[in-house]
């Protein structure tokens, strides 16, 4: 088992985590809100996903006060961006593999 797709993680490859965990990674943590506006989601979409990535353990939340108001932080655990990097590097090489085979354009290939 050599090809890559072997190597991508099936939590984080669902389109909506993927999109929450890339969130993550540009940010030590991030406010709840802002995931949810970032990835055009609802909060209990976003709250569904985030509690399955923590479960995996690879995202970490927090709840605390901003003042009097309850606020909800989400962040990403050492393991998630491990996970992350390398889901982003077995994807790069399935593109890079697709796009080095051949050298002209359309899908030719195996005709």
């Amino acid at each position: 088992m050599s090809h890559p797709r072997h190597r991508l993680d099936e939590v984080i490859h669902a389109p909506v985590r993927f999109a929450i965990v890339a969130a993550l990674a540009a940010a030590e943590k991030a406010e709840f809100a802002f995931v949810r506006d970032t990835v055009e989601i609802t909060d209990s979409a976003l709250s569904k996903q985030a509690a399955a990535l923590e479960r995996a353990g690879y995202v970490k939340i927090t709840k605390g006060y901003v003042g009097k108001r309850p606020r909800t932080w989400l962040s990403l655990t050492s393991a998630g961006r491990a996970a992350f990097a390398a889901h982003c590097a077995a994807l790069r090489e399935i593109a890079d593999g697709a796009l080095g085979a051949d050298s002209g354009p359309g899908p030719s290939r195996g005709r």
